[in-house]
């Protein structure tokens, strides 16, 4: 088939080679306008268009795919699909009804649960037992079109949101190709999504992710894995914010010390790293980020300080 692809971030990019490397032609890629990046703020290209220089595909990148100029340079590539991977612009009407077969995504959650900006972080977050990837078509609404193919996976104790939407990207491209196989063989069967079940995966801000220690331990714990690597959940010493970057949660034994004690205190300081009190089980700190320096061991940033009985606000 004749396709164009349509994505922005890392998370597109497996996708994308996963065309390129099968039977089918990409005859176009969209991407959002390059961005300033890095400490010089430099205009750099997104990590999709990179790849298509790299296969010298026509790259195109309109500020939006509401105006006629560039729904005519769309409609002129007389493309037979279209699919939309993060890509981060609004399709309108016109544009999911141009190619021959619509326009398929790839969204990173088992529709209807996690419709929205942040589902893999909103999965981990919810303390989900698995999540996966839903091939979509489609339609005007958020993520409301009917579901084509599904992928799942267990969602590992130790899966932070970078862990799993490496994961899931890589599914995603699987997905996406069985789904291109069944199309052409006319073996599909789409799938309502059951409106009684949908939940909303809200964008991430900053704001949110500051650890507040009277949560359960289960709870902070899944914080600080769900917003790693962004924005990266943080609590506050000496009134510089402290990025807390890996933790576990403490056993029984450091559950008694811990008995009676307020929320945010540290209790212990050891190899194991920074043990803390929560609204219930501690959680030790493995590696944290003190502000304006690079990740470290969480025992050694307290080697430096006295922390034992220091109480985090």
């Amino acid at each position: 088939m004749k396709v164009i692809f349509a994505g922005t971030p890392e998370f597109s990019v497996a996708p994308l080679q996963a065309l390129l490397d099968s039977n089918h032609d990409v005859i176009a890629i969209y991407t959002q306008p390059d961005r300033p990046a890095g400490r010089g703020r430099k205009l750099t290209a997104s990590p999709v268009k990179q790849l298509a220089l790299q296969h010298d595909i026509p790259v195109y990148q309109p500020n939006s795919l509401r105006d006629a100029e560039a729904q005519t340079a769309l409609a002129e590539l007389n493309a037979d699909i279209m699919i939309v991977v993060a890509y981060g612009l609004i399709l309108p009407k016109a544009v999911l009804e141009m190619p021959k077969y619509g326009c398929l995504n790839i969204h990173a959650s088992l529709l209807p649960r996690w419709r929205g900006a942040a589902p893999i972080q909103r999965a981990i977050e919810a303390g989900d037992a698995e999540t996966g990837v839903t091939i979509m078509q489609m339609d005007v609404g958020l993520d409301t079109g009917d579901m084509l193919y599904k992928m799942s996976t267990p969602i590992a104790a130790e899966d932070n949101a970078q862990s799993l939407h490496d994961r899931l990207s890589q599914m995603g491209s699987k997905a996406l190709m069985e789904t291109l196989a069944q199309l052409q063989a006319g073996q599909l069967t789409p799938e309502k999504q059951d409106e009684t079940r949908v939940t909303y995966a809200e964008k991430l801000n900053k704001a949110e992710a500051e650890i507040d220690w009277t949560q359960p331990g289960e709870t902070v714990l899944r914080k600080i894995q769900a917003f790693n690597p962004w924005p990266m959940a943080f609590t506050r010493f000496q009134e510089q914010p402290l990025r807390v970057l890996q933790a576990r949660i403490a056993d029984d034994t450091a559950q008694k010390e811990a008995n009676s004690k307020p929320a945010g205190l540290v209790i212990d300081v050891d190899k194991n790293g920074i043990l803390i009190t929560t609204g219930s089980r501690p959680i030790w700190l493995t590696q944290v980020q003190p502000a304006g320096k690079k990740p470290m061991a969480a025992y050694d940033f307290a080697q430096s300080r006295q922390l034992l009985g220091q109480q985090f606000p």
